[in-house]
């Protein structure tokens, strides 16, 4: 387990915490007063590495394979910026030898976009605020195979948030680096529109979707979105899917994103108890009016703006 003093000092280097690493590997300060909340090392794994911002429909990828491993580290109160988080480590990373791929905060990654195409420990271990974060990621070659790693920073009202993802060559082996080829996601035989779109697009609208007038309470009607939905989580039970909430623009942004995240957890709820979906194929968010598809400066503007999406996540 890793040691964290109480003063800003280099501590046991991070890889060499996770795994049995040689005595060269990365050492990493972590800031004062941060706790570990999550830890997993994942052996002859993949990771899809970010190296660019959302454009054009997709994050593009190098998938990086060896041992990879995730910590979240929590830091009590809102006294860092997501960038003041990140600047001691991205200066670690360059100290190490390691070359900076991607740095870019919400605004230059992509936003929502962005955050729904990478790998992000689920909450309540990280949590991300999709306005207020910085992503950086690094690749170095070394003797014995590639190292990755890459940092996300956001911030809560109440803590900050660090998510560390490395991948170290294995014992013995090498890491090894490539652009990103996912895993074709496979469709059933009778691929409807809503899983064709999902496929193709990584995000689809659940457009049939109906709840209670001014609640977040599902109707009680049977949706083919659902259903659609259903068949392809059931055809591809590795694949996990975010449920996101959005609204319109009417009311505050605190009330917007509350009922969002209501209306996701409902439509959770309707494909675990309904169509018997696993719980951890789903997760639940919600944005309010942070990412409208069209102007909110209509009544046919915001009623396309309140809905729910399926995105997918990565595997």
């Amino acid at each position: 387990m890793l040691r964290h003093t109480a003063r800003m000092k280099p501590i046991l280097g991070l890889l060499i915490a996770l795994m049995p690493l040689s005595a060269t590997a990365l050492e990493l300060a972590m800031p004062s007063g941060s706790t570990l909340a999550f830890d997993s090392v994942t052996e002859d794994a993949s990771f899809a590495l970010p190296d660019s911002p959302y454009i054009d429909g997709y994050v593009s990828t190098r998938r990086v394979t060896g041992q990879v491993s995730k910590q979240v580290w929590q830091l009590p109160g809102k006294t860092a910026t997501p960038e003041q988080m990140v600047a001691p480590l991205r200066s670690q990373f360059e100290a190490a030898g390691f070359a900076i791929l991607l740095d870019c905060d919400a605004d230059s990654c992509g936003g929502f976009d962005f955050r729904f195409s990478i790998d992000v420990v689920p909450a309540p271990d990280m949590y991300v605020d999709l306005v207020n974060y910085r992503f950086v990621s690094a690749l170095k070659d070394t003797s014995s195979g590639i190292e990755a790693i890459s940092v996300l920073a956001s911030a809560s009202e109440a803590q900050g948030f660090l998510q560390l993802i490395a991948v170290q060559p294995q014992s013995g082996g090498t890491a090894v680096v490539a652009p990103s080829t996912n895993p074709p996601v496979v469709a059933p035989s009778d691929t409807s529109t809503l899983q064709a779109s999902l496929v193709a697009t990584g995000h689809v609208v659940l457009s049939d979707l109906e709840f209670e007038t001014g609640s977040s309470n599902l109707s009680a009607s049977t949706f083919g979105s659902l259903r659609d939905l259903a068949a392809f989580m059931t055809e591809n039970p590795a694949q996990r899917i975010a449920l996101v909430g959005h609204t319109d623009n009417v009311g505050s942004l605190e009330n917007n994103v509350a009922l969002s995240q209501k209306r996701s957890e409902a439509v959770k709820s309707r494909l675990i108890e309904v169509f018997g979906i696993p719980a951890d194929q789903i997760d639940a968010t919600g944005v309010g009016y942070l990412a409208p598809l069209v102007s909110n400066l209509t009544d046919q503007g915001r009623a396309q703006n309140r809905r729910v999406e399926a995105v997918l996540l990565s595997q």
